[in-house]
């Protein structure tokens, strides 16, 4: 595919390939561009993060078929990455890019790698049946969801732009605008990439494969004795900290395939994922999640599952089978602990506590106790600390039905809190997230042409913890007449 951009734009996008799987892995991926998009617009841009790359926005601006397809910038060697997955607990063992293409990846100013990934813009050798395409929708959502996360601190893939590409999608509501979004992400290592080698016996390509994600990812385990558990070992503590970090942001993904599961510990693929807002554990979002096995609670759980997948994987790597299987076992045993650690940092962060002391895990699971049942919104709950903090408790209170249990956990939080509590606890738990039934107007008025209540909502959640005046409605959870929310994978 030729760019036909003049060579003085090239020149100066900003753009610096060094497409490493594509030189390095042959055989795991096949090279493939991008549908032609007829009529190529960008509607949303990402110039802070084109600026952290390094890249020309003004040169981006000017090209909207290097995002939706038809051409792409110098040095894009665009291909389609093989991997499999255990999908709601079944295993497909064959998945790949079905509709996406990995264009390059880019070396930005501060010398780190990221990768470079086109979705939406067409079918490829693994599409199984799709058409490959997206709808504007479901792209946007992955905009203004993995930008709010970036700006949560929370790992996270990011969107560097949303285009149009000028043709309609059919989906089961109909006719819909179809469009691509741009993924930058430290890399689309699986947990699935590993399966999908180690499924077919081909143990040369997945020792390829493995040495390749510890370069990318670990670079000083390379070539060391003894890497292969060592990578397993930050896996597993990268994957701890992110569940965590969801957890205490009462964010559900919804589909932790082990296809969605990036060896970075990258938050990746934001499909019927969505925020939690009364607080209840059992938590679902998916259409198609009819026994809760992603709910709220269940994502550490599904956390260790799935690292009990990528160790199997890992397992024809590790010499004698006994001893492997044994020192594999040892891992997961440690997973709960592991997890636990991350998890309490997190809470003592929200709840401001004053160091660490041995009861502070039954405090914190003492104000999940007081919220549950009572119909009180996660995130405001803890916003509203901050208020309790300076002795206003009211504002707390009335978000709980019955507020018995909060005021006997009040009196023994406040015995735990640091100094300088209420300005912490302002800092540590937002203000606006991307409320359902936000993200859900903002998106239905965007695919009517209308982009100004996603702009809106982009602003707020982009800047989430700032107390000012008119940041009301951005704060407050979807009204009675909203209903239960429901998310679709398909898109």
């Amino acid at each position: 595919m030729t760019d036909q951009t003049p060579h003085s734009a090239l020149r100066h996008s900003g753009f610096r390939f060094d497409n490493s799987w594509a030189r390095d892995l042959p055989g795991t991926f096949v090279a493939q561009d991008p549908d032609a998009a007829p009529a190529p617009q960008i509607i949303v841009l990402n110039d802070a993060l084109a600026a952290d790359l390094g890249l020309a926005v003004d040169v981006l601006a000017q090209n909207p078929g290097w995002f939706a397809g038809g051409s792409l910038p110098d040095g894009a060697a665009p291909v389609a990455l093989a991997y499999a997955g255990h999908q709601f607990g079944g295993f497909s063992p064959q998945l790949g890019d079905g509709r996406a293409h990995l264009i390059g990846e880019h070396i930005g100013p501060d010398g780190r790698r990221r990768d470079i990934q086109l979705k939406g813009s067409g079918r490829t050798p693994f599409s199984r049946g799709g058409d490959g395409k997206a709808a504007l929708g479901p792209m946007l959502r992955e905009y203004v969801i993995s930008e709010a996360m970036a700006a949560l601190g929370v790992p996270t893939t990011r969107s560097l732009a949303v285009a149009l590409t000028g043709e309609d999608v059919r989906r089961e509501a109909g006719r819909l605008p179809g469009a691509v979004v741009t993924r930058v992400a430290a890399s689309h290592l699986r947990v699935g990439t590993f399966q999908f080698w180690a499924a077919r016996g081909d143990h040369d390509t997945l020792a390829r494969v493995v040495d390749y994600a510890i370069a990318r990812h670990d670079t000083d385990l390379v070539g060391q004795r003894g890497r292969v558990v060592a990578f397993f070992d930050r896996v597993i503590a990268r994957q701890a900290r992110l569940v965590a970090a969801w957890m205490g942001l009462g964010f559900v993904h919804g589909v932790l395939n082990t296809d969605n599961v990036a060896l970075s510990g990258e938050t990746i693929d934001y499909g019927p994922c969505a925020f939690m807002e009364a607080y209840a554990p059992g938590t679902v979002f998916s259409s198609i999640d009819h026994q809760g096995r992603y709910a709220y609670a269940n994502q550490p759980h599904i956390l260790a599952w799935n690292m009990s997948k990528l160790a199997e994987s890992l397992l024809p790597l590790m010499g004698d089978a006994d001893a492997a299987v044994a020192v594999l076992n040892d891992r997961l045993s440690g997973i709960s602990t592991i997890y636990q650690a991350e998890w309490l940092a997190v809470m003592r962060d929200k709840l401001a506590l004053d160091g660490a002391q041995d009861g502070d895990a039954n405090l914190a699971t003492g104000f999940l106790a007081a919220m549950e049942g009572q119909g009180a919104d996660w995130t405001l709950a803890f916003r509203r600390l901050a208020q309790a903090a300076d002795g206003d408790t009211t504002p707390l209170r009335a978000l709980f039905a019955d507020p018995a249990k909060l005021d006997q956990w009040l009196p023994l939080w406040r015995a735990r809190l640091r100094a300088d509590a209420a300005d912490h606890l302002r800092a540590t738990n937002p203000l606006a997230i991307p409320r359902n039934h936000l993200v859900e107007k903002a998106l239905r008025t965007a695919e009517q042409g209308d982009m100004a209540l996603f702009t809106a909502l982009l602003a707020q959640v982009t800047d989430p913890y700032t107390d000012r005046p008119g940041r009301e409605a951005y704060a407050l959870p979807a009204p009675a007449g909203f209903g239960d929310y429901v998310t679709f994978c398909g898109t």
